[in-house]
């Protein structure tokens, strides 16, 4: 590409070339494109929004009603002698340490990008469900150990059925508003999404206390009480590994799930002029938030013609709209310039 390569700023086309058939999804945001001397062009987007100012207002309201419903059950589990309801309470520490560890994250992650940290501070979303999930899995071995112990004791302790009911039931009632204050903000950050996991387990822990405080209550079998503590243990597990996992994922860099590479080459071939793609990276810098780069061999008379600027235009609009990618990097480049790089990658 010759140094005297315009610089052009286009209107977003509409679609991903002639042949594609696509329409854009509504409210898709607007990519712009640079043509510069490199081949380069970065696509940038401000106007998706992740809702973090509602998120922090769902948090804020969360973290009210954990801090007050643990005060309850720590004193009812002291009161009781009932594990249960001290394992629900060590979760309920858990989700309050883990929502305030969220919506630090949600303020840090609202930071503008500097010249240090181009991507912005997004990824404290991450660092924060990294931290809830080795929480939990704490509270589940730590809550395994005593009912294990509880069960093989001669004497598993005296357990006060009626209060442990009680107590339960005002924990119920306060998960279950906390968890439709945070469901809104779960399907868009990772970093909300171990919040509004934190308490769905509390919720269906002070279910297994309820049952266990009926069982304890009608029968006087008060094992119940430990054998609910290892339901909630197995409870949290599963979660903590499963956000655990997400977070490892986004790390790692890995291609983010529900992105489909092989998708985003057919479009990219679908544009007039271009050859062949290679190069194909595809990675989040937290949930929802994706980056791309490729390297775009395109026919020679794209550069002759000085048509670089509209076609990275169409690039960029293209992924923006059918895939949400909202920063792409593309290399453009003729054949003979990718003959001889060394070990392309897919």
């Amino acid at each position: 590409m010759s140094d005297d390569t315009p610089r052009h700023e286009h209107g977003v086309p509409a679609g991903c070339g002639p042949a594609s058939g696509h329409v854009a999804r509504a409210g898709a945001p607007a990519a712009s494109s640079k043509a510069s001397t490199s081949g380069q062009s970065h696509s940038h987007s401000h106007a998706h929004s992740h809702g973090s100012g509602a998120n922090r207002r769902r948090l804020t309201v969360a973290i009210a009603i954990v801090a007050t419903v643990l005060v309850v059950e720590a004193a009812g589990a002291l009161l009781s002698g009932s594990l249960s309801l001290f394992a629900d309470a060590g979760h309920m520490l858990s989700d309050l340490i883990g929502l305030i560890i969220a919506l630090i994250a949600t303020i840090v992650a609202a930071r503008p990008a500097n010249e240090r940290h181009s991507y912005g501070y997004q990824r404290a979303e991450v660092f924060g469900a990294l931290i809830n999930s080795l929480i939990l899995i704490v509270v589940a071995a730590f809550v395994t150990f005593e009912a294990v112990g509880r069960l093989i004791s001669s004497e598993p302790g005296e357990v006060q059925g009626g209060l442990m009911l009680a107590v339960a039931g005002i924990g119920l009632v306060a998960n279950f508003a906390s968890l439709m204050i945070l469901r809104g903000g779960a399907k868009t950050s990772i970093n909300m999404r171990g919040a509004y996991l934190e308490v769905l387990g509390d919720l269906l822990g002070s279910i297994a206390v309820i049952i266990a405080a009926v069982v304890i209550l009608t029968t006087g079998f008060e094992r119940a009480d430990a054998i609910a503590s290892l339901l909630i243990a197995a409870m949290i597990v599963p979660r903590a590994v499963s956000l655990l996992k997400d977070v490892v994922s986004v790390l790692n860099q890995s291609t983010p799930s529900d992105m489909d590479v092989q998708g985003i080459r057919s479009h990219i071939l679908e544009e007039p002029g271009v050859v062949e793609v290679h190069d194909v990276h595809v990675w989040a810098i937290t949930s929802g938030r994706y980056v791309f780069s490729s390297h775009v061999v395109v026919e020679r008379q794209v550069f002759e013609r000085g048509a670089t600027g509209p076609l990275l235009d169409s690039l960029g609009a293209c992924l923006s709209s059918h895939f949400d990618v909202e920063h792409s990097t593309f290399q453009l480049e003729p054949a003979e310039h990718a003959r001889h790089e060394e070990r392309p990658h897919l």
